[in-house]
């Protein structure tokens, strides 16, 4: 039996007894964290643009806007909900591959266990093994595939979301293989569009073409029943050099979304240790940004190839920007929404900080570590180390600085009593309520869309 055919029957076989408390738990923080940010992003101008083209095309009113308190089709509810989950680029990552495991899988399991009146446990059921199929395909294919220029959440993506769909649909393994082919066929996103409208468009396309993909094999579309593995298939093509073991070996030993990590920052990940590091600095030392000569870090390799923006001229460009990332650390004491506006990404003190911020990437120092130093203007050196950035496996948010984070984004979009209710609603996913109880707390209210 080949790769494909044996991962599309390990998700068939595996039931929602499988699963040990832990992972049900981190599951459900990752829902809830899911939620949050989208909700954070429902009234975003890249939202108001799709749903100004949906108003256009119609459709049935399947699915849930989250925010919005409109309604759609299920594919098109993915789409639009799958974006709006990536834009403040605060959602869950997975290190090493820096995949955001969550922001497809959540928006499209949502829409469509809405649609189908999926129960709790069935939800949390497709999402974990939605997230094992993604994570192990990046196991696979990651460094290569990254490399490549391909934006990893938005390629494998697809195939996650696929395989979760049809799990919640019940379908046999030969369903699940050839779901899997259509959305490989689909699966796209280019790191070459970050810092735009297109980097969360990404993550919203591989929502729909999963649940499409998912459709679609439902109904007897066909596939080739080893994409993975195949010659012109899904990894050769986009990753070259590959290894097949992860993607099936030791199912069900242990669960990949128990490395989860949470973001305490909405920017790029691989910024997130500098700016710890400048945040302990600043408290610490009390630094004032007229007194800072110069800002020295020796950053992860992967920290300048995707947040190497020297002169970011937007809010979403900010967020790609270790430079514009270290500014306002220094300058606010903090990093939230706020400090990744056009405004304040074109504001001249930051601009005129980041420019004194040196990066030297160094192989030596891992994805989520920083070594860094403040020079201040009366010669003293100011230093800091992160070893694990905070919301890694190696330094966790806890429940409550989820909770905290969730509050946060989610109060002005729903008001306190309902932000309280859907939080609520996760953390009881396993006892009652289903996809549907989270849809009609999170929908927001048409007329103020």
């Amino acid at each position: 039996m080949g790769i494909t055919e044996t991962l599309a029957g390990l998700v068939a076989g595996t039931r929602y007894g499988d699963f040990p408390p832990p992972v049900i738990h981190e599951a459900k923080r990752a829902i809830l964290d899911s939620l949050g940010v989208a909700l954070g992003a429902c009234r975003h101008p890249t939202i108001d643009i799709l749903l100004d083209l949906y108003a256009e095309m119609g459709g049935r009113g399947q699915a849930t806007i989250l925010g919005r308190g409109i309604r759609t089709n299920v594919p098109l509810a993915g789409l639009a909900n799958g974006t709006m989950a990536h834009i403040l680029d605060y959602d869950d990552t997975l290190l090493p591959s820096r995949l955001h495991p969550s922001t497809p899988l959540v928006p499209a399991l949502l829409a469509l266990g809405e649609e189908r009146g999926a129960r709790g446990p069935d939800l949390l059921t497709a999402f974990i093994l939605g997230f094992e199929i993604e994570a192990r395909l990046a196991e696979a294919m990651f460094p290569a595939h990254a490399d490549r220029g391909w934006h990893g959440t938005g390629t494998l993506g697809a195939l996650a979301v696929a395989g979760g769909a049809g799990k919640m649909l019940g379908a046999s393994p030969e369903a699940l293989g050839r779901a899997m082919a259509i959305a490989a066929t689909q699966a796209s996103g280019l790191i070459g569009v970050f810092g735009t409208m297109c980097k969360p468009l990404n993550l919203g396309k591989a929502a729909m073409h999963g649940l499409l993909s998912a459709a679609l094999a439902a109904r007897g579309f066909t596939g080739p029943p080893d994409i993975l593995e195949a010659r012109f298939g899904f990894c050769e093509v986009f990753a070259g050099g590959w290894r097949p073991e992860p993607i099936t070996q030791g199912w069900g030993e242990r669960w990949a979304i128990v490395d989860n990590g949470y973001k305490p920052y909405p920017c790029g990940v691989v910024i997130h240790p500098l700016i710890d590091a400048l945040l302990q600095i600043r408290a610490a030392h009390g630094v004032r940004p007229d007194a800072v000569a110069e800002v020295a870090a020796r950053v992860n390799p992967y920290a300048l190839i995707l947040t190497g923006k020297t002169e970011p001229q937007t809010g979403l460009e900010g967020k790609f920007s270790l430079y514009h990332a270290a500014a306002v650390s220094l300058i606010d004491g903090k990093v939230r929404p706020e400090q990744f506006t056009d405004a304040r990404v074109r504001d001249p003190a930051a601009v005129d900080l980041r420019r004194r911020v040196r990066a030297e990437a160094d192989p030596a120092v891992r994805q989520d570590e920083v070594r860094a130093t403040v020079t201040l203007r009366d010669g003293r050196r100011l230093e800091a180390h992160v070893a694990h950035a905070s919301g890694t496996r190696g330094n966790p948010l806890s429940d409550a600085d989820l909770v905290a984070k969730f509050r946060d984004l989610v109060e002005p979009a729903l008001g306190v009593e309902r932000a309280e209710a859907l939080r609520a609603a996760v953390w009881s996913l396993d006892a009652n309520g289903g996809a549907g109880d989270l849809a009609r707390l999170a929908a927001g209210h048409p007329q103020s869309s």
